[in-house]
């Protein structure tokens, strides 16, 4: 890509810029000495005109943003010169960032809209990089187990449904829509372990240098319908568990009827489909879409940390909150009642069970949201050090610089 520059001899600093970036100085340590900005940056200012006149664009990977920001010009004497002194620099007091550089068979065809840490036309690679291979075959048939138990679970309480519509009233029925989300859940979570990586991954081409990496975007339709389906029901099953908290608040808190709360059937299903579908087509407008060759299934916020903030966390924490406030709000007024208005045997063991029953489906319920929202807050506050792991241990094999210590 530096060829242009080099033939067009726009800068006297082209030469010794491109030599300090691609053939540079080793130091002690092993370290590895990149050309300084203000370097590249003379040296682009020098060429910006010819490469304007020619139609010649400055390649990515000279950007002069990715370079460290050192006063003296490369290369320095410290770097060429031995030390005469006979001590040695702690290599902590070296310190420089020289960002993440995109290896050559991690490299993805520009305009799909990839990115992995900051770089553009660059993903992460496949299999899963945090994890060894023995782990992933664990973790994969340990989700696809925990699969087939779910929707078999769900799939069974729908059918229970469908043979007794009438038997499943508000305030309860919301539980049945619930149960339908999960179930899709569970569907989708059972096809990512029957295709393994093969929809979650793109292929290795060994022929253009390329391993095999992960999926990103829309461009991949099998790797988009399962996006969409797992994120719709996952939030879908989210927001119907507060409309279930909504109905028990209203029966419990202004003793609403059954009729009562049925006429509000339109609102609640606008708003449980309607919401988790806008949020969807949000993420497919921004190409956030990300697979997961762990489960072979495809979602969000598993290498962007934006998109795990607010279109995972936020939504949930978000259900969680409201959830919790009207339960506990529900549950006070039932107790209330059976404590101050006296009440039949029979009337007071309904309630007694009507709120046990209650508790129970709500602690199954929240348990695992909330330790799934632990985990999210976890990766999402440990992620750019696990990057820097991992790129620190893999700098050598992909060639690529290494970070300092």
């Amino acid at each position: 890509p530096f060829h242009p520059m080099v033939n067009l001899e726009c800068s006297t600093e082209i030469r010794p810029f491109l030599c300090a970036l691609y053939a540079p100085v080793c130091t002690e340590y092993g370290r590895v000495t990149l050309p300084c900005r203000r370097l590249c940056q003379r040296a682009k200012s020098d060429c910006y005109k010819l490469m304007e006149m020619f139609g010649v664009s400055w390649p990515d990977e000279m950007e002069c943003s990715r370079f460290p920001d050192c006063e003296e010009s490369y290369p320095r004497a410290i770097d060429l010169l031995p030390s005469n002194d006979g001590t040695e620099e702690s290599p902590s007091s070296v310190q420089r960032d020289y960002g993440f550089w995109c290896p050559r068979e991690l490299k993805i065809e520009p305009d799909l809209g990839y990115s992995f840490m900051g770089v553009r036309d660059c993903s992460p690679p496949c299999p899963n990089m945090y994890f060894r291979k023995d782990e992933l075959i664990f973790a994969r048939y340990f989700i696809g187990v925990v699969s087939i138990v779910c929707l078999s679970a769900t799939l069974f309480t729908f059918l229970t449904f469908l043979i007794d519509v009438g038997r499943f009233r508000y305030p309860e029925r919301p539980i049945i829509f619930y149960a339908v989300c999960y179930m899709m859940v569970s569907l989708v979570f059972f096809l990512g372990f029957l295709l393994e990586d093969r929809v979650s991954c793109n292929a290795a081409s060994p022929g253009r240098f390329r391993a095999s990496t992960v999926t990103q975007g829309s461009h991949n339709k099998a790797c988009t319908l399962l996006f969409m389906t797992l994120y719709f029901f996952t939030m879908a099953g989210s927001v119907w568990w507060v409309i279930l908290t909504i109905t028990w608040f209203l029966a419990a808190v202004p003793k609403w009827g059954s009729e009562a709360i049925e006429k509000k059937a339109l609102l609640f299903h606008a708003v449980a489909w309607g919401v988790p579908g806008a949020l969807t087509i949000t993420l497919m407008a921004m190409n956030k879409i990300e697979g997961d060759s762990m489960s072979g299934v495809c979602f969000v916020g598993l290498y962007d940390l934006m998109a795990l903030r607010w279109f995972l966390l936020v939504p949930l924490a978000l259900d969680v909150v409201v959830g919790v406030v009207l339960l506990l709000a529900g549950i006070a007024a039932l107790n209330r009642v059976r404590m101050e208005i006296p009440l039949e045997k029979e009337n007071q063991d309904k309630l007694v069970k009507f709120m046990i029953r209650i508790g129970v489906f709500s602690i199954l319920y929240l348990v695992p949201l909330l330790t799934v929202i632990g985990c999210y807050l976890y990766e999402q506050s440990h992620r750019e050090v696990w990057e820097t792991t991992w790129v620190q241990e893999r700098c050598r094999e992909y060639h690529i610089p290494c970070p300092f210590k």
